[in-house]
């Protein structure tokens, strides 16, 4: 119960005289508090609403949607001077005139509870009567005694709102049972099972009374035959044995099976008790006549009531008729009662077409199994409940229409629908979706790093190539501090450059050489792009995409050392050929100078000065040949250290033709034979003198 005053002192007074006659109520100060508390603790059972004549106005507006079309008392104080006729016709349950007075508003408010117990009484009553005249409706529509049976445990299931139920004969004074149907298995009949497991069916039948389990771990019945480490494994938490009795004979049990714990008040149990009974006369076909005949009369009945019912709802029929969006209303085998002018051009049928369908028959086949759970279910809530239905116009044009439905009368099954055309918005959703998925592809296989963080430097995205680059998954960034991607004080600087006047204030940087700091530590050579996201010219956040440099470094250095490496070939080659052709000139002219030394020292005394000059000439010409030879030997350039830090070819390692060592070309050669004997270093010039 809720007290609507803006008057806060008013507001107490009443919420003190309310606890103490018991009634305990909520106050809030306008609509709008009214409007939080419904979201937060649903509908209240009652609200007294103290405004001044313009609130009163706007509660009219307001509370019809926010309250729903299920029952709410409402109670209305004004001033003796207010239309209290106007609000007692078309809002208000109840008025009570200012200045207040406490024992009148507590009597009215204890007056409009119970006639809201009453009502809410009455609709469970109906509920359950029409559980009754469904099941009787299936007893009568089949001769088929399994299928009746079926209906029956399928019904009790959803009405119960438990897993399984199973309908279990047995025979006088025998330890066997028969499983002879299941709501949860439509093919099973006829399955034998050992009496004797079941202690809890036999004592339902024994005490012939409902039995009710509500921990089957622990119950001691259950324990006395399975045994608890049995018991662990049961898959039902709870379990109610029904039985079927017959005159005070018992015939078998109405079995239901929980998975989850699940409490039965009352009520259910009484209601299970006459399903139970119902079944047990159907199964005596002696007595299914008279049965059938009793179970058509409450037929008649409830039909009387929902007819007498849905005649109130004309009074919203002015309401209705005047809404943008479109409204029909439904009874619980889906039939439509009435329909809105909006929801007839929505649809593009006349009240004609609609009078006698059902909204099955304009709904696309694919989205029935939806339409058929459009009604409230037992004893829930009444909730605004919201979904997308596909609907075949007249014209024969499929649309998307978004339906809000809720019961109206809870205690006749009727249905409200709000219909509103969202064919448009869902196509937009539809290719929104799909873009934002390609956009994120897009993103994931980007060879580059792309990071984005907000205006706070929040990490928001980060896609699988930085994830490469920083050696960090996605889900360990996200979130984490944008400046821990680079070296301290560089993205502080990245922003200032991005905001800079020098870039002409466009919001971003272009190919900024720096470093990113890798999850190792490992500082990572990059090439950024940055730049600023705005929503509406207001920056929203930033966004980078870092080239990791690298691989382009690593192959600029191979490229590097292979250019050297050509250099220094050329060089060889160089070398080679310029050493080929000084051997190949130098050649010739030093025969002639071999071959004339040697014809002085032969026609000279040996021992005088000029024999001994003529050696000289001789070895030194050795010498050169030997030079000259090397010279053409010359295979790589190989150098060695001259006069300060000049370098000259060193002829021994070019003209190596393997690893051996060789002799100093500075110090006498002391394995070379002496030209004056005849030796070899005169044949090591070419021709043989004039």
């Amino acid at each position: 119960m809720v007290v609507v005053d803006a008057d806060e002192a008013e507001r107490r007074k009443v919420l003190t005289a309310l606890a103490q006659a018991r009634m305990p109520a909520v106050g809030v100060a306008s609509l709008d508090e009214l409007t939080t508390h419904v979201e937060a603790a649903g509908q209240p059972a009652l609200v007294v609403l103290a405004l001044p004549p313009a609130g009163m106005s706007d509660a009219r507006a307001r509370l019809g949607e926010l309250l729903g079309p299920e029952p709410v008392a409402r109670l209305c104080v004004v001033e003796a001077d207010d239309d209290s006729v106007g609000l007692l016709e078309g809002f208000a349950d109840d008025v009570v005139l200012r200045p207040l007075q406490l024992p009148e508003l507590v009597a009215r408010t204890r007056k409009q509870l119970e006639r809201k117990a009453a009502v809410d009484e009455l609709a469970q009553r109906n509920a359950d009567a029409q559980v009754l005249v469904e099941l009787t409706q299936a007893l009568a529509s089949s001769l088929d005694l399994r299928e009746i049976l079926h209906t029956v445990v399928v019904r009790t299931a959803e009405v119960s709102k438990v897993d399984r139920v199973s309908i279990v004969l047995v025979r006088d004074n025998e330890a066997t049972g028969f499983v002879v149907v299941s709501s949860d298995d439509q093919k099973l009949r006829d399955l034998p099972i050992d009496l004797n497991q079941y202690p809890e069916i036999r004592h339902a039948i024994a005490e012939r009374r409902p039995l009710l389990i509500e921990d089957a771990a622990t119950h001691p019945l259950m324990q006395t035959v399975r045994g608890p480490e049995r018991n662990s494994s049961i898959p039902f938490a709870t379990l109610a044995i029904v039985p079927l009795l017959f005159e005070d004979r018992p015939m078998g049990v109405l079995f239901l099976r929980a998975r989850e714990a699940t409490s039965f008040d009352d009520r259910t149990l009484a209601l299970l008790r006459t399903l139970a009974n119902t079944t047990a006369v159907s199964l005596r076909n002696a007595r299914i006549l008279q049965s059938l005949r009793d179970q058509t009369q409450q037929i008649t009945y409830a039909r009387y009531e929902a007819e007498r019912r849905m005649r109130g709802l004309q009074r919203y029929a002015d309401f209705f008729e005047s809404l943008d969006d479109g409204v029909l209303v439904m009874d619980t085998e889906g039939y439509l009662l009435f329909t809105n002018p909006r929801a007839r051009q929505l649809t593009g049928y006349d009240e004609k077409d609609l009078e006698g369908k059902r909204i099955l028959d304009v709904v696309l086949p694919e989205d029935r199994d939806k339409a058929r759970s459009m009604r409230p279910a037992e004893g829930a809530p009444n909730k605004h409940v919201a979904t997308d239905l596909r609907i075949r116009r007249k014209d024969g044009v499929v649309r998307i229409f978004a339906l809000t439905w809720s019961s109206v009368l809870h205690e006749s099954g009727a249905v409200l629908l709000s219909l509103r055309d969202v064919t448009n918005e869902r196509e937009g959703v539809i290719e929104l979706a799909q873009t934002k998925e390609f956009l994120e592809h897009l993103i994931e296989s980007s060879v580059d790093a792309i990071v984005s963080a907000d205006m706070h430097g929040c990490i928001l995205l980060f896609n699988r190539a930085a994830e490469r680059v920083y050696g960090c998954p996605a889900s360990a960034m996200i979130g984490t501090s944008v400046e821990r991607l680079y070296p301290e004080g560089i993205a502080r600087k990245i922003m200032r450059l991005i905001r800079s006047e020098e870039l002409g204030g466009l919001g971003r940087l272009e190919g900024f050489r720096t470093d990113a700091v890798a999850v190792t530590g490992e500082r990572v050579p990059i090439i950024l792009n940055a730049a600023l996201m705005t929503r509406a010219d207001k920056p929203i956040g930033t966004v980078g995409i870092f080239t990791d440099l690298r691989e382009r470094m690593r192959i600029e250095q191979r490229l590097e050392h292979a250019q050297e490496q050509l250099r220094i070939q050329e060089k060889q080659t160089i070398v080679a050929e310029l050493a080929g052709a000084a051997a190949h000139e130098l050649n010739q002219p030093l025969t002639s100078v071999m071959g004339y030394a040697e014809l002085l020292r032969r026609r000279l005394e040996p021992g005088t000065p000029q024999h001994h000059a003529a050696d000289i000439i001789v070895g030194e010409a050795e010498r050169m040949a030997e030079i000259v030879r090397k010279i053409g030997k010359i295979t790589r350039y190989e150098t060695k250290s001259y006069v300060g830090s000049a370098r000259i070819l060193d002829l021994d390692r070019a003209s190596r033709e393997d690893s051996s060592p060789q002799p100093d070309s500075t110090k006498p050669d002391s394995n070379r034979p002496d030209s004056g004997k005849g030796g070899k270093g005169a044949g090591t010039v070419k021709g043989g003198g004039p």
